[in-house]
């Protein structure tokens, strides 16, 4: 198992341009902050909705960002050939106002998720967990290759210790696994997948399973909290191992982020020759009975042209499926808000 520290007191921007005397000591202040449906008390981390899949989780000092993805209203990215996409909303915040960034989770190498702006100007030393595609090609430009890329399969295994006073032998400090979870970014069909080999349009994606909590190492590491993250995925069997493994007593997902829109390419107004990529409302309530997380946050849902599934789709079919109130509720986070809640020590 991969395992890499992180000192949260080192000062360094998260951009190569920015300079320390610069650098935001904070995120702006949330514009609404959010607790669990039924309980609450004791929050010491929380989740900032920054835009499409770009989240930034803050605890125990350290700041972890999702797809960074940091275009505006009417910037266009390319999504494979003869195929792009404009964005229709602008991020809660801007790339070069960020507060230092510890650690980045790549779900895959696409222009939604991981813009040319984010690409050209994050600081290359900037550890980043990803797929290994995404490895291959931001490890491979020379002297500006990034330089500290870490590649997960599913349900591989990678630790990440927190450099903390207060902590030693006897006590144990706070630590994160993040784990590779499977994910199809493509239809099912053999057709689709040979032809999309072949010209290279969508990159294999992961989802991922991060967990909070503290150990010196994995020998002796306790989850406090768990959170599923889809990444770009369709509703596909490989999926149903999610449950086998956490699930029941003590194994359970804490919070899901799920990635819906139901990304159409190239386009929704070219129906009916189209392809679905990511979750609709529809499928996203079925991974919602799937895995049973106590708490689902959408993302990735109307910041582009192509996505075909609109947010109060979902809503309505959260509501049809009794999913609201209590234990397996959802959490509804407008970009700029943020949700707070407490890892268990």
């Amino acid at each position: 198992m991969q395992h890499i520290s992180i000192d949260p007191s080192n000062v360094h921007p998260p951009t190569r341009d920015g300079s320390v005397e610069e650098l935001s000591q904070s995120l702006p202040s949330a514009k609404a902050s959010r607790t669990h449906p039924s309980k609450s008390g004791g929050e010491n981390a929380s989740i900032y909705f920054v835009g499409t899949a770009t989240t930034i989780l803050e605890w125990h000092g350290v700041r972890i960002m999702t797809d960074p993805n940091f275009l505006h209203a009417g910037d266009h990215v390319h999504l494979g050939p003869g195929v792009s996409s404009m964005r229709k909303t602008n991020p809660a915040v801007d790339l070069h106002d960020l507060p230092r960034i510890d650690l980045v989770l790549l779900s895959h190498y696409h222009g939604d998720h991981f813009d040319h702006h984010v690409e050209a100007s994050l600081r290359r030393s900037l550890p980043i967990i990803t797929t290994s595609h995404a490895r291959s090609i931001l490890t491979s430009k020379g002297t500006d290759s990034f330089t500290n890329i870490y590649d997960l399969e599913p349900f591989q295994q990678m630790m990440i210790t927190i450099k903390a006073d207060g902590y030693g032998p006897a006590k144990a400090p706070p630590a994160l696994r993040v784990t590779g979870m499977p994910g199809k970014h493509v239809p099912v069909a053999k057709p689709i997948e040979k032809l999309n080999e072949f010209v290279g349009a969508i990159p294999p994606t992961n989802g991922w399973l991060l967990e909070l909590g503290h150990g010196h190492d994995a020998g002796d590491f306790v989850p406090g909290y768990r959170i599923y993250i889809t990444g770009d995925t369709l509703l596909v069997d490989e999926l149903k191992e999610i449950p086998r493994r956490y699930g029941g007593p003590g194994k359970n997902i804490d919070l899901m982020l799920i990635h819906l829109g139901g990304t159409t390419v190239p386009h929704p107004s070219l129906s009916p020759f189209t392809l679905m990529v990511t979750m609709d409302a529809a499928q996203g309530v079925e991974l919602m009975r799937l895995v049973k997380p106590e708490v689902t946050i959408p993302i990735h849902y109307d910041d582009y042209d192509v996505f075909a599934s609109s947010l109060e789709e979902f809503k309505g079919a959260v509501e049809k499926a009794g999913f609201n109130g209590g234990g397996g509720g959802v959490v509804f986070l407008d970009r700029g808000e943020e949700y707070r809640f407490a890892v268990r020590q």
